[in-house]
């Protein structure tokens, strides 16, 4: 049984929905092998055959012995008016094949393909997710997956980075990020024709979604700056990709395989005294001037919290006061801390210092106005107690202010008064 026009349809359905000829007539063997086996009388083990040149197609069948399995030669069985009645049948069980056909060519175009980057139009957006319109397919946008403060428009279009491609019942699903640190790695593949020749590598990529973000570039070619290439000209290059994140700031920084230099290229933009390695720990202690603390540490702790992500090390970062400070305990310089205790002494009862290398004991009193054994008072603060239950020394009047100050003069004349007596 042939037909003519078969062919030419078949080619035509092929073209529109993007399926090859051959799966069409796959499926077309299929739907007309359901339709006869619905026929009274029909052969258990049976199948059709068409024809590619002719589009003719012919029913087969073979017998079966006890056990189930084909025996004897094949034979043909195609019906007189078998056109006429598989017609309905073969129609639903041919849409169903094409629309599995569909589905699979679907799932093909995209499976494999995580990591990658594509752009799409958002269809619609609610609390859960945002639809974004691929053409064939539509890739989902969960909410964990998008930028806290991004309301994109209906209709915008969107750059996303595939992150998942599951195969459903209903088709491909495709999962999209806004988030992933990968996306920075693709728009820049995009932007800079130096990564994605291989000349230009991103080593590294700390990424803090819609705030900032920080990468590690290196270069396989001496003659080719990597943080240059990334910039562009006049910032052209990396605005480009700052303008598809919505703002979000980017810093860029070259890569080393010196621990030291790479940490003190990761705080940029603060400028590094000093960075001490501490392997056993996994943990780099920055030194920095006093005016560059609040700057190396950043907003909220996010310049250093980066740079911790970026290099893999646990970033501790101190100003030189902390460092002067612990190597000498908190005390100014030339001073050092006294050894020794506060103790009550049995004959007064009052508190003392007592030197941890013996000595004469100072009271409370002595230590306040500076006034000890060698003249030299020890560093430590006395008890509570003690500097609650002395008074401190009175401060030494003028001898010109005494009258002023209603004392009474005293009874030894000085010189000048002594010589007036005589004359």
């Amino acid at each position: 049984m042939s037909n003519p026009d078969m062919m030419e349809a078949l080619q035509v359905l092929a073209a529109d929905k993007g399926i090859s000829v051959d799966t069409l007539f796959r499926a077309l063997a299929d739907a007309l092998e359901s339709a006869y086996k619905r026929m009274p009388g029909a052969y258990e083990y049976s199948w059709v055959t068409i024809d590619p040149e002719t589009s003719e197609f012919r029913v087969h069948a073979q017998e079966l012995d006890e056990d189930g399995e084909p025996m004897g030669g094949e034979f043909d069985v195609t019906p007189e008016n078998f056109g006429r009645i598989a017609a309905q049948t073969a129609k639903q069980v041919m849409l169903q094949r094409i629309r599995e056909a569909e589905r699979e060519l679907k799932y093909e175009e995209y499976a494999g393909r995580e990591g990658d980057i594509v752009t799409g139009i958002i269809q619609q957006s609610d609390s859960r997710y945002t639809l974004l319109d691929l053409g064939r397919v539509e890739a989902l946008l969960p909410q964990a997956e998008q930028v806290s403060f991004e309301r994109p428009d209906p209709g915008s279009r969107l750059k996303a980075y595939i992150v998942e491609v599951r195969k459903t019942a209903k088709g491909p699903q495709i999962v999209v990020s806004r988030t992933h640190p990968g996306l920075i790695l693709e728009l820049f593949k995009l932007e800079v024709p130096e990564i994605a020749d291989g000349i230009v590598e991103i080593k590294a990529c700390a990424r803090e979604p819609g705030h900032r973000t920080k990468i590690a570039v290196w270069s396989n070619d001496g003659n080719v700056d990597p943080v240059g290439a990334c910039v562009g000209a006049r910032g052209g290059r990396v605005r480009q990709v700052v303008n598809e994140l919505r703002g979000e700031k980017i810093d860029i920084v070259p890569f080393s395989h010196d621990p030291a230099d790479f940490v003190t290229k990761a705080l940029s933009p603060a400028k590094v005294k000093e960075v001490r390695i501490h392997p056993d720990t996994g943990t780099a202690e920055v030194i920095v001037p006093d005016h560059q603390l609040s700057l190396a540490i950043g907003k909220e702790g996010q310049n250093a919290r980066l740079a911790a992500r970026l290099t893999g090390w646990r970033i501790d970062i101190k100003s030189e006061t902390q460092i002067r400070d612990e190597a000498t305990g908190g005390l100014p310089e030339g001073e050092e801390w006294a050894e020794g205790e506060w103790v009550v002494d049995p004959a007064t009862g009052e508190q003392v210092w007592q030197p941890a290398e013996g000595g004469p004991s100072m009271s409370a009193e002595q230590w306040s106005t500076g006034e000890g054994p060698d003249a030299a008072p020890p560093v430590a603060d006395p008890p509570a107690d003690a500097g609650a239950a002395t008074e401190s020394a009175p401060e030494p009047v003028a001898s010109d202010d005494v009258e002023s100050a209603g004392a009474e003069p005293s009874e030894t004349p000085t010189p000048v008064e002594a010589g007036a007596a005589d004359a």
